[in-house]
């Protein structure tokens, strides 16, 4: 459809403020926003949608209008609800940048735009469709939320008889219709929907488990048939939900593919809420980071705690304890920057993968410094022990999100997580910050796409690994363990195994011996023979030490 078609129907209460001469862009899809950079979340061709409340000061007006003309995007509404007629910078901003704004008034419901356009791009639809956008249109009215996700997965079951769920990219269940999906089934859901988007499949993607076939649906708020996005997938690949639908599409008719796809706008209009009301938890969490990180006071920052907490743990009693939580995600060429990614990641990673629903994500406050993202999370019961009852565990937040995330991260990217032990005063969270740094430095250090590390683990010598720079790393390897490697390729001697298992048996002759089946002489011998090839002597501690340090780096 075109923009001009939205001015001719009465029913919207849209007024042109400029940009006569755009009208004839298409509209592919519809976005309603408030935050202040949606361009993660944006296509190219959609209507936006806004209440303006990411406007501040007229200043705030052309940063915003330049990244929606950016992206691409067909136009702008913006709602007179809450500030009443369109502030002059914002109209001046859209006519610089070429971008056609129009007035929505007051009297009229974003839902009601949403519900033209997504009939409109679509295309003819089969009558069902209209009676699935036109309930759920009413339903949105009715409330600012119109019942969630779940209204309209209920609507697909009960109109079309399609049993529906909504996941998150680590496979966590958002809303279903009936009975919820078994977490492995979940997992592998997830798995396949973020390996098709890395390789670059259209969807639907199907897969069978258990042999149910499944069809899966990216949740990206535009229209069947948008042009491809400009950014880059990585950008978004791990915070975008699905559409997991039990049936397969293959053989589904154009009418019933644009029906789904129009449900999935519908969803994402559901999502770009929920998005916009984390800016208050992530501006807490961010105020809270900016002070520890420069020295403030303990009663400073002790003060910003005491609002953050009814924001986070509302009726609590007692100033709760809290933990932090370092995530970072890099991806090869470092040409995408990680910190937002990691940001809604470990918003995601934080939430009890057995609680279904998005509302449990509401008390996680994530900040993003860099290529870091940082959360606060508050603890509240405190066990015997002294260790909060609901403390976070670095093992445990990856156990049941890490295949999909390996899916998602591919062959070019990583994410390394750390996380502190618990604190109960403003005085330990600076301590608490560079602990869970150093935690996610050891995690780095290890093999493989998804790792974590907890405070646990810095009592050792691990922790002075990750700090080695590369280059003192790869000569002080080779200083020690090439004369040994070179001699085992040409004479097969297992001299590195044979020092690895030494080692191990912390130098014990019997035990070594005893370990690689070998005599007690001819251990002797390869011993003996290390020692002359290094010029190292493996009955003093500090060449042992020096031995044990190189083949853990190597």
């Amino acid at each position: 459809m075109r923009l001009r078609a939205l001015l001719e129907t009465e029913a919207l209460g849209l007024r042109l403020l400029g940009g006569e001469e755009e009208l004839d862009r298409t509209v592919r899809g519809v976005m309603t926003t408030d935050l202040r950079d949606p361009s993660r979340y944006l296509s190219g061709g959609e209507l936006v949608l806004t209440g303006l409340a990411w406007r501040k000061n007229s200043a705030d007006s052309e940063p915003f209008v330049r990244i929606l003309a950016s992206a691409g995007v067909a136009g702008l509404a913006a709602g007179e609800a809450e500030l009443g007629d369109i502030p002059d910078d914002l109209v001046s901003a859209c006519r610089r940048n070429r971008l056609p704004l129009f007035a929505v008034n007051e009297d009229v419901a974003f839902a009601t735009i949403t519900e033209y356009v997504v009939r409109q791009v679509s295309g003819e639809r089969a009558g069902d469709l209209a009676a699935v956008v036109d309930r759920h249109r009413r339903l949105m009215t009715s409330g600012p939320a119109g019942g969630g996700p779940d209204v309209v997965l209920d609507l697909l079951t009960t109109d079309l008889d399609l049993r529906a769920w909504v996941l998150s990219p680590t496979g966590r269940q958002i809303a279903g219709a009936g009975e919820p999906l078994a977490p492995g089934v979940c997992a592998a859901l997830a798995s396949e929907h973020l390996a098709a988007v890395r390789t670059g499949r259209r969807g639907p993607h199907r897969i069978s488990i258990q042999g149910i076939t499944y069809s899966l649906f990216p949740i990206k708020g535009h229209a069947r048939g948008a042009a491809p996005a400009v950014r880059d997938v990585r950008e978004s690949v791990l915070s975008d939900w699905l559409l997991a639908v039990e049936a397969d599409a293959g053989d589904w008719p154009a009418e019933r593919l644009d029906l789904l796809q129009g449900v999935t706008q519908l969803i994402a209009v559901e999502r770009d809420r929920r998005d916009a009301a984390r800016t208050v938890r992530r501006r807490l969490a961010q105020e809270v980071l900016e002070l520890v990180q420069t020295g403030a006071a303990p009663a400073e920052i002790a003060a910003r705690l005491r609002v953050a907490a009814p924001v986070l743990l509302p009726g609590l009693g007692t100033a709760p304890h809290w933990q932090v939580v370092v995530a970072r995600v890099d991806w090869d060429g470092g040409d995408i920057p990680g910190g937002p990614v990691a940001q809604s990641l470990l918003e995601e990673i934080l939430v009890d993968p057995g609680v279904s629903g998005p509302e449990p994500s509401d008390r996680i406050a994530v900040a993003h410094a860099g290529d870091e993202a940082i959360a606060l999370v508050p603890l509240a019961a405190l066990a015997a022990e002294g260790e909060p009852d609901s403390a976070l565990h670095a093992d445990a937040l990856l156990a049941t999100v890490r295949e999909p995330l390996a899916a998602g991260l591919a062959d070019d990217g990583r994410l390394t997580l750390g996380v502190s032990a618990a604190v109960h005063s403003a005085e330990g969270l600076r301590g608490a910050l560079e602990e869970a740094r150093h935690a996610r430095r050891v995690a780095a250090a290890r093999p493989g796409r998804v790792c974590a590390a907890g405070h646990h683990e810095l009592a050792s010598h691990v922790l002075l690994l990750p700090f080695v720079p590369d280059d003192v790393r790869r000569a002080f390897t080779a200083r020690l363990l090439d004369p040994l490697r070179d001699y085992d390729r040409r004479h097969r001697a297992e001299l590195i195994p044979t020092l690895e298992a030494f080692l191990d048996c912390d130098g014990s002759w019997t035990r070594c011996a005893t370990r690689l089946h070998l005599h007690v002489n001819t251990l002797r011998y390869r011993v003996g023979r290390i020692e002359q090839l290094t010029a190292r002597d493996l009955s003093r501690l500090e060449d042992k030490l020096d031995f044990f340090l190189a083949l853990r780096m190597s």
